[in-house]
């Protein structure tokens, strides 16, 4: 299990060691593998099973969609298979990102911003209208200070009548949000931290209505996500233009930051039929991710609001997983304000971090993931960039899998301890019904 352990420095490895260390991770990997594969096998069936009670996790499919594996390539799942199989090391894994930007970026950058250390719950597009004063008064009462709100939702719509020309022409704006303006000034005038919440590349509106800019399969048809959604092709610079117009315009109504989710590639088996076109014969999906980031946080930061992005847990251990969804925990977080991962407890396999049901172990599971990310982000270099670790934390219980906890404070405030033993500040809490715990934040 090597790759939980990448070496971010750098350094190569001696040839003898190594030798040694493959017939050891080979063996391991065997005995893993097996118990892991028949274990997802049957893991994967009861989620199958009770399908109708994972609304808890709707409205963030990232984390659900990344169990949907590909039985036949079992090695490549994102969090059920957390190890690279024998044979597939390298001495500096390729395309991972762990390289430091040489530059000074943004050099004549005037931060002039001042942090808000957040403790925020998200309120989805589907739960904004009836329950947004339920959150307030959670708000008022407790130690939480901010909301992430769905501006640009996973389905493609803007929640409210955005005045951006191109969002208006593809039909993408909607009056979820009736008065924008009104919402903003009222949460402000309670001094909530406004986070706007946009979905990026899981974006249906955008690539039917935008054909240039999907994603299309081999043979020429549109894909599809297992739900049955297109995504645009991050290899396209429009998508990014149009991405960079949504973000400033949640600026300009008074957001105070921009949380980028779904700024990834699909996980879904049938990606591996899907052609990227050209340019990605240049680029690995790292760099054109990364990349991606780079241009929004260098159009939104000077206007004065900070750039958060939404990413996987398993990308801080496992570079097989990393190079899958495009996403480099260590690259990223070179140019973002504030990386967010997504250590919910139940979407991890059993045994991760050797636990034997990471949904039973709330805290030791936050505390042993944002462990990795202070690893990972040591390397880089504190007079540069470096985002902020804002962990996504899990109030909901995850009662499809086969071993769970019934989450109530004692586990919520668990993992939020786990936050603070492990050298963090800030953290969000996910559920999608917006049924928090109320007492797991702490009274004001």
């Amino acid at each position: 299990m090597e790759d939980m352990y990448i070496d971010y420095g750098g350094a190569r490895r001696r040839s003898r060691r190594r030798k040694k260390a493959v017939i050891i991770i080979a063996f391991a990997a065997v005995l893993i593998g097996l118990a892991g594969f028949f274990g997802t096998r049957y893991y994967l069936g009861v989620m199958a099973d009770q399908e109708a009670e994972e609304k808890d996790t709707e409205g963030n499919d990232s984390l659900a969609e990344a169990m949907a594996m590909d039985e036949s390539n079992p090695q490549t799942g994102i969090y059920g298979f957390w190890y690279s199989p024998s044979g597939t090391q390298e001495e500096e894994p390729a395309g991972t990102g762990y390289e430091l930007d040489e530059d000074v970026w943004m050099a004549d950058f005037d931060d002039q911003r001042e942090r808000v250390q957040a403790k925020g719950i998200y309120v989805s597009s589907v739960s904004i209208n009836k329950k947004l004063d339920e959150a307030l008064k959670l708000v008022d009462e407790t130690e939480l200070n901010a909301m992430v709100i769905d501006i640009k939702s996973d389905s493609g719509y803007i929640t409210y009548r955005m005045d951006y020309d191109v969002a208006k022409e593809i039909g993408a704006c909607s009056d979820t949000i009736g008065n924008i303006g009104s919402m903003v000034k009222k949460l402000k005038e309670h001094n909530v931290y406004l986070i706007a919440r946009v979905v990026t590349l899981k974006d249906p509106i955008l690539a039917e209505k935008k054909p240039e800019l999907a994603l299309y399969n081999n043979d020429g048809t549109l894909f599809r996500d297992r739900s049955g959604l297109a995504w645009v092709n991050p290899y396209e610079d429009a998508v990014w233009d149009y991405l960079i117009e949504v973000c400033k315009q949640c600026v300009a109504v008074g957001f105070d930051e921009v949380n980028l989710d779904y700024i990834r590639f699909s996980t879904d088996k049938g990606m591996a039929n899907v052609n990227f076109g050209p340019e990605a014969e240049k680029r690995t999906r790292i760099e054109v991710i990364t990349d991606g980031i780079k241009r929004i946080c260098e159009e939104i930061k000077p206007l004065g609001a900070f750039v958060s992005c939404d990413v996987y847990g398993a990308i801080m251990t496992s570079s097989v997983d990393a190079r899958i969804v495009g996403q480099s925990y260590f690259q990223m977080a070179q140019y973002l304000d504030y990386i967010c991962p997504m250590v919910y407890p139940s979407h991890y396999a059993d045994g991760y971090y050797n636990l034997d049901y990471p949904d039973c172990h709330p805290y030791e599971l936050v505390y042993q993931a944002l462990m990795a990310s202070q690893k990972v982000l040591y390397m880089i270099d504190d007079t540069g960039n470096k985002a902020e670790v804002r962990p996504w934390l899990q109030d909901f219980t995850a009662n499809w899998l086969r071993h769970y906890l019934n989450y109530g404070k004692a586990d919520v405030r668990g993992q939020i301890q786990a936050v603070y033993d492990a050298g963090y500040k800030d953290w969000l809490l996910w559920n999608a019904g917006v049924n928090y715990t109320k007492d797991a934040p702490l009274q004001e």
